[in-house]
């Protein structure tokens, strides 16, 4: 696979770029926001350093796969948030996970619903996945909303970080 090819996705409004080291200020500042971090299960002691981990290992995950971790933003260049695909072990499973975090002030504008259908698109078509998984907190009725409009179907729920989560899929369609 051409290591580059997918560095840059395109939606109607939003612009995804993967994420390179100098974003580690920006993240800084989004995983700083407890607002958005209750959506994500609540502000982590030692942010900071919690998130120079992420980033190194979202980094590491391009590497080794050829996508990974997006920096959202407009077409001006405000940022938006951070969405991306990554995998992960869910209950002993290998999985292909669907993230996003948005900035506050982008909420409830349909961009997470619009950057998680590119990233659909992007497991599914491209890379032809067999499926694709994103969960959430059970109370996060927001996310909730975005995995149902982007066409997944709740499966289960699941253990995450020692708190329950609930766990939504989508399948390739048979060809």
């Amino acid at each position: 696979m051409d290591a580059s090819r997918f560095d840059l996705l395109k939606t109607p409004r939003l612009l995804a770029a993967r994420a390179r080291d100098d974003d580690f200020g920006t993240l800084v500042r989004l995983h700083e926001d407890p607002e958005v971090m209750a959506t994500l299960g609540g502000v982590p002691p030692d942010g900071a350093r919690r998130t120079r981990e992420f980033l190194d290992r979202m980094l590491e995950h391009w590497d080794l796969h050829g996508y990974g971790l997006y920096m959202l933003r407009t077409p001006t260049g405000a940022f938006v948030g951070r969405v991306g695909l990554r995998h992960v072990y869910v209950g002993g499973c290998a999985e292909l996970e669907i993230m996003y975090a948005l900035a506050r002030a982008h909420w409830n504008q349909g961009y997470a619903t619009e950057a998680a259908v590119r990233l659909r698109d992007l497991a599914l078509v491209e890379l032809r996945q067999p499926s694709v998984v994103a969960f959430t907190l059970p109370t996060n009725f927001a996310s909730r909303r975005v995995m149902e409009k982007t066409g997944l179907h709740y499966e289960a729920d699941i253990v995450w970080h020692d708190r329950v989560h609930v766990l939504y899929r989508q399948r390739r369609p048979e060809s």
